[in-house]
């Protein structure tokens, strides 16, 4: 039989590296037409029913659609501390007693950064889009909670390595801070509260529902392993015969035991016994007599388990996993950034509501007072007196509701920037937003959009953690088919004994003395031991054959299961993405549509309501037509504002679906990843606030 070999996957996902740059690179069925060749070849010898499942990919794949592949990137230096935890603590050379001591993390800081009491200016905060985003860099608590995830990747890696199994990753979007639309936490699942993460298990009626990740036989143990049993012992047997009188017998022993695993399927056990033991028995030759012995034994996998890859694939699934872990991290700057985008431009729609909210009252409240005074000359009724005070009430009612939603969109962007809100000054500051969104078309509104979908399949965390997933799943499916073998070992020893002493001189059967033999020494008695004078050895043959084998058929058909949805997965993510960039760009276009017609049914309003008013003073129209003006006006406004507000966030979510956030904006993810901001990122499309009076956050005074 053809053992399993390394290189078949590594080969693969270099030849999807190096032609990742390009469109229309590889058939998703011409993957798993390589699978299927690798599995063909793999079960050589290994019965029809088997090859036949393996030849039942490269049928399914010729049906695949035509995708691209994503672009797989290289792992980053993203750690959240400076040491790598995929690396042993003690070195051979340095140190031996640091691997065995406990591993110290830095608590975690929850001081804002000097960047945010820098923008203080007089008990308030002026805020760009720029250093509201930097801020968010630094201080977010979500980022700084997936920063950590980067560390948890190596440790598993770390275990990976010594052969042990691999504990999982939170690869999911952590989502806990709050949004402008949402009051309530959205509850990640985990010590790293994300949410659902790549190829993580889902939540089952009765619990949790485990998957096949990690099938197959255990690796053996890599790190070696010496034991010593040190025991001191003392005996007093009675006589129960003639032939047993009464000893009594002190016993020292020495045992050494040294084990280790090879990646090839191979362990050896060396043990090195020694005895001293001293009696007082008239029946034994020594006392004290010496006593040694040592065996070797070195046993081979030749079928389950047998070969290097399937020893290393934990090595393997570790690294994907670290590699889904940075396109995980860069996915959470991605959604982290698009959500403080998305509360700025709340916050400026608040912040120009009530700035429209108060020129509305303004307007109101001149003209109840200009109606007064006509009541009070007789040349107004009554009632259009009362008509302008309703108004003056609406106007305030909406001015306070205007001034409620701007003080909770501050609070809320707060809590998106900063880490710590027990700072008085902090919490009563407010929040001014210094940047507006502004018209400039951007190229991706008038690129065709099946070049979009192409930059969205090669740069999309979403998709690349699909495949590096699949990927995970071949490794599980094939270490499932190698659980189904028997278990044949060939095992070989040499060891050997050797005894020692000095003479008792106390010897004697049926009272004639012993005759004396020459003492040995503990040297000597250690020499025998190696130059064959009793030696020990073997060769041997374990062989397990499970009769019916229903828990690993069982492993092996549910891991190719899931290998097939892992597949549809795939695929579906490229119609989802498709879709979302096809839905962006359309309303992206309808948004810049509504922003200018907002514009124009605001400056129509404004004349509207100037013409109205003139005529007022002519005598040519009534308060009720001017107060029916103002309210156009207010709703015109309303519109405006919400038609910008929704260009804004829908322009940024159209980046985050392409995944060029960061290109667009210039945020370094090496520095998001150590929470060091050194330039704040640059956004372009805007344009600055214009100069005006600051809105008033506390209610307006009563009349």
């Amino acid at each position: 039989m053809q053992l399993f070999s390394k290189g078949v996957f590594e080969q693969q996902e270099e030849t999807a590296r190096n032609s990742g740059g390009q469109t229309g690179r590889k058939l998703a069925g011409n993957r798993l037409r390589a699978l299927a060749a690798a599995m063909l070849t793999l079960t050589a010898g290994v019965p029809s029913g088997f090859a036949q499942q393996a030849a039942g990919i490269d049928k399914a794949a010729s049906d695949l659609p035509l995708e691209p592949t994503p672009v797989l990137t290289e792992p980053l230096d993203l750690r959240a501390t400076q040491r790598d935890f995929s690396k042993p603590a003690g070195k051979p050379w340095g140190n031996p007693i640091n691997m065995y001591r406990p591993t110290t993390i830095a608590k975690a800081s929850f001081q804002n950064t000097v960047r945010l009491s820098d923008l203080m200016k007089d008990g308030k905060i002026y805020l760009s889009l720029s250093d509201a985003l930097a801020l968010a860099l630094e201080n977010n608590f979500d980022i700084a909670i997936a920063r950590y995830n980067l560390d948890i990747a190596d440790t598993d890696l770390l275990r990976a390595r010594a052969g042990s199994g691999l504990r999982g990753v939170n690869s999911g979007v952590v989502a806990n801070t709050l949004s402008g639309s949402s009051s309530t936490l959205s509850g990640g699942g985990g010590p790293g509260g994300t949410t659902g993460g790549s190829g993580g298990a889902a939540s089952g009626s009765s619990g949790l529902v485990l998957s096949t990740s990690g099938a197959g036989p255990a690796p053996a143990n890599l790190d070696p392993t010496l034991a010593s049993t040190i025991q001191f012992e003392r005996a007093e047997s009675p006589q129960t015969s003639t032939f047993a009188p009464r000893a009594y017998t002190n016993t020292d022993s020495y045992d050494f035991t040294y084990t280790q695993g090879f990646i090839t399927g191979s362990n050896l056990n060396l043990t090195f016994n020694n005895s001293r033991s001293a009696t007082s028995s008239p029946f034994s030759t020594y006392s004290p007599q010496l006593s040694a012995n040592f065996r070797a034994t070195v046993t081979q996998h030749l079928l389950q388990g047998a070969g290097i890859w399937v020893n290393k694939r934990f090595v393997y699934q570790a690294i994907n996993d670290r590699r889904i872990t940075d396109s995980s991290f860069r996915q959470q700057i991605l959604y982290t950034v698009n959500q403080v985008e998305n509360i700025y431009w709340g916050l400026v729609q608040a912040y120009e509501d009530v700035q429209a909210k108060e020129r509305a009252l303004d307007q109101s409240s001149k003209l109840g007072a200009d109606n007064r005074k006509q009541l009070e000359i007789g040349t107004l009724a009554p009632l259009d007196v009362v008509n302008s005070d309703a108004a003056v009430a609406s106007d305030k009612q909406a001015l306070i509701s205007s001034q409620s939603s701007l003080n909770y969109q501050q609070q809320i962007i707060k809590q998106a920037i900063a880490r710590n809100l027990n700072d008085t000054a902090l919490v009563a500051a407010a929040v001014i937003p210094t940047d507006r969104v502004s018209l400039e078309q951007l190229p991706e509104e008038s690129q065709p959009v099946d070049d979009l979908v192409q930059q969205a399949f090669k740069n999309s965390p979403v998709l690349e953690q699909a495949a590096l997933t699949l990927k995970n799943n071949e490794i599980t499916l094939r270490g499932a088919r190698n659980a189904l073998l028997p278990t044949l070992d060939a095992y070989g020893f040499y060891g050997a004994s050797a005894a020692g002493g000095s003479f008792n001189k106390s010897c004697n059967v049926f009272g004639t003395p012993c005759t004396p033999v020459p003492s040995v020494g503990y040297g000597t008695t250690v020499d025998n031991l190696f130059n064959s004078s009793s030696p020990d050895k073997g060769i041997g043959f374990n062989l397990s054959i499970p009769l019916r084998n229903r828990t690993a058929q069982a492993d092996q058909a549910r891991s190719l299961i899931e290998y097939r949805q892992s597949e549809l997965r795939l695929e579906q993510l490229y119609t989802e993405i498709r879709m979302q960039v096809v839905s962006a760009q359309f309303a992206l276009t309808n948004d810049r549509a509504q922003v200018v017609a907002s514009i124009a049914a605001k400056d129509y309003a404004q004349q509207s309501l100037d013409a109205e008013q003139k005529k007022l003073k002519l005598g040519a129209s009534t308060a009720a037509n001017v107060l029916l003006q103002e309210k156009n006006m207010a709703a015109a406004d309303n519109n405006l504002n919400s038609a910008k507000a929704a260009y804004a966030k829908d322009r940024a979510g159209l980046y985050q679906i392409l995944a060029s956030t960061l290109e667009h904006y210039g945020i370094n993810l090496q520095e998001a990843a150590t929470g060091t901001v050194k330039a704040a990122p640059v956004v372009p499309g805007l344009t600055p606030a214009k100069s005006g009076a600051e809105p008033t956050t506390a209610p307006p005074a009563a009349q």
